[in-house]
């Protein structure tokens, strides 16, 4: 028996809408590890940024961090033995039904996913800790959760599973999806893959749900 971490992060808004500040895609993102040992080597490098730096206050996130920052972390990424897995969602493509409540859609975003990703990652005789960076309200992060929770127990082979929804400040491995997260949405939001390459042995499944559908539906 082996047990598997799998952290999780997403990308883009839930606003439905052509609006500027509205998101073209959402984007969920994986990472799966056999050991924490990423998240330890990332404490490390903040604190050493932290000695030869005069500001590493909070936690370590991808899009406010100064690029001097990223490139240190992504240098550390680049090591370190991991996999990626990636859903992308183009919202306009979101039937209405489909996008009904931000949960149904959040929902619907981690069933694709991990229906994909769950049998490539687990076993039967697997154990499964599966944590999601925490968004939004204390109640819709429940609700989130139980998205999640029944997800797992529906699509994943394994044969116990812990489900956990943590701010990514608590946890550095939450952190490390923050980051590959974000290089995957500059990706696909902004056509720079700078980032991306840093990563991009690591990224193991790159869906795009709704890549052969044209309808757009606002």
């Amino acid at each position: 028996m082996r047990r598997r971490y799998v952290f999780a992060d997403e990308a883009g808004n839930f606003d439905f809408s052509r609006h500027p500040s509205a998101s073209r895609y959402f984007i969920l993102c994986t990472i799966t590890t056999d050991d924490c040992r990423i998240g330890t080597d990332l404490l490390d490098l903040r604190r050493d940024m932290a000695w030869r730096r005069s500001s590493m206050d909070g936690e370590l996130h991808a899009s406010s961090d100064a690029q001097s920052v990223r490139d240190e972390v992504f240098d550390l990424i680049r090591k370190a033995d991991f996999r990626v897995d990636a859903t992308v969602l183009e919202k306009v493509k979101a039937q209405p039904q489909t996008r009904r409540s931000v949960e149904r859609f959040y929902k619907y975003a981690w069933f694709f996913h991990f229906k994909y990703v769950a049998p490539r990652i687990v076993g039967a005789k697997d154990e499964l800790f599966l944590s999601a960076a925490s968004v939004g309200t204390k109640a819709r992060g429940g609700a989130f959760r139980e998205a999640i929770e029944d997800v797992a127990q529906q699509v994943s082979p394994a044969l116990d599973h812990r489900v956990v929804f943590w701010p990514a400040a608590s946890d550095p491995c939450l952190q490390i999806a923050d980051y590959c997260t974000w290089a995957i949405q500059r990706k696909w939001e902004r056509g720079d893959d700078r980032s991306y390459k840093l990563i991009a042995k690591k990224v193991k499944s790159e869906f795009d749900l709704w890549a052969f559908g044209s309808r757009q539906y606002y």
